[in-house]
């Protein structure tokens, strides 16, 4: 498939892929020329993200880090795959990769207790910067690593992948150029928690460095379940469990339709929340409350089939619905989907394209005078919304919140939790002086 019928069919389905074809990416480009990657996690979503890495013919993954040797020779198996060969760098301290002179870039795809402290050394170090989804464990972690890429200007691409993916991109712009009627409200669902059986303690493998994997968390014995992602964002010390690490994704996209990636609520509204009894997993289970903004539409926040909402984001206006998910979008009235890629100018107001995320954070590295569809600004504004449902279903209180000094106004106990939790150890996030 060329580049041109690839795009042909992008537009005719409304499909943006996550993996694209290596053929369309590539071009002929010197390996003097090409971005050098270092890939900081080797687990199910480093993988991920590194093999649409391996697509493009701009990038050259050459370095490896991972604590678990098992993960570091399966992402070896997908290099020799690629390249033909597997000889790249290994580490099992992301300080040394960030220090190596020779990687232009990196991927942090680790667990999310683990996202900050590595992600601004990164930074500090000059490199730009692939940063998985959400920023991190609190407020203040997420604008650390905002104040390293301000001070830095290296580029920064957030992991929402969905402002790559043209459904997405199509409801928000239908929002935002009112085909909808005036917005009225936003409703975004996403899974709830889990419960799991206890994990008892189990013998650490010869193969992972468990001490190194917990890091700056709250210590806890080792059990094989816990480095599962199914399993560690759903534990507490670990995550803030499915409010953040799936809510991100669709909340970002509330933020983008709502025109108020700049800015956030003034309130949210604490209504209910439940809790696993007992178990390995003890981040919430389900949940409902709704952030109200200054000079935009309200966004109710649920997990899944609360209240019979449904999976996704729904844009709710005085004239319609448009309401979207991975792979489906659908609008209470078809004559409302027409036009998707917005060329008849039905729709003013357009929207940055970008047809694949890990490519669109290349084409910044490599333009001076481009950034990513979601930089730390947006990142930061996106993320905050779950940290503010994190913090409103532990309190079981509502908050009033300030966008512009981004504080808790009303609550000085729970202001208290913007703040990192203290870390483990020696580590602490990184001097950005």
């Amino acid at each position: 498939m060329n580049r041109r019928s690839l795009l042909h069919r992008v537009l005719a389905t409304g499909i943006a892929p996550y993996f694209v074809p290596a053929s369309v990416l590539r071009s002929e480009t010197a390996p003097s020329n090409k971005i050098t990657l270092g890939v900081i996690g080797c687990g199910a979503q480093g993988t991920h993200d590194m093999r649409a890495f391996l697509t493009n013919a701009k990038v050259r993954v050459t370095a490896l880090c991972d604590v678990n040797q098992q993960r570091i020779a399966t992402a070896k198996g997908h290099l020799r795959e690629t390249y033909g060969s597997d000889a790249v760098k290994v580490f099992s301290d992301f300080r040394q990769l960030n220090r190596d002179a020779s990687i232009d870039a990196v991927l942090m795809a680790l667990p999310v207790h683990w996202h900050s402290i590595p992600s601004t050394d990164a930074v500090l170090n000059q490199k730009h910067i692939y940063h998985e989804k959400p920023m991190g464990m609190s407020v203040a972690e997420a604008k650390h690593v905002r104040a390293a890429v301000r001070k830095t200007g290296v580029v920064f691409q957030f992991g929402t992948q969905q402002r790559s993916d043209l459904k997405f991109r199509w409801a928000c712009e239908l929002a935002r150029n009112g085909r909808l009627g005036r917005l009225k409200q936003i409703q975004v669902a996403v899974p709830g928690g889990i419960t799991a059986p206890d994990f008892p303690k189990q013998p650490v493998p010869d193969t992972l460095d468990w001490e190194h994997w917990v890091g700056p968390a709250p210590f806890t014995d080792y059990h094989a379940e816990k480095t599962k992602r199914h399993f560690h964002e759903n534990i507490s010390n670990f995550s803030l469990g499915m409010l953040s690490c799936w809510g991100i994704h669709h909340l970002d996209i509330a933020q983008w339709g709502n025109g108020t990636d700049d800015t956030g609520p003034v309130s949210v509204s604490y209504e209910a929340a439940e809790w696993p009894q007992k178990g390995g997993c003890d981040n919430v289970l389900g949940w409902r409350m709704r952030f109200d903004y200054a000079n935009a539409a309200p966004i109710v926040f649920v997990n899944e089939k609360r209240d019979d909402i449904a999976h996704g984001i729904r844009f709710i206006g005085e004239n319609g619905w448009v309401h979207v998910k991975r792979g489906t979008i659908e609008a209470s009235d078809p004559a409302i989907l027409r036009d998707p890629a917005n060329k008849e100018g039905t729709m003013p107001v357009k929207l940055p394209v970008s047809l694949e995320h890990t490519a669109n954070f290349i084409e910044a590295v490599r333009s001076s005078s481009s950034q990513a569809i979601c930089d730390v600004e947006t990142a930061v504004r996106s993320d905050t919304l779950c940290q503010l449902a994190a913090i409103a279903v532990k309190t079981k209180r509502s908050l009033k919140w300030d966008p512009t000094t981004e504080t808790i106004s009303n609550d000085a106990e729970a202001a208290k939790l913007l703040e990192p939790r203290p870390f483990r150890g020696d580590w602490k996030l990184p001097d950005l002086l």
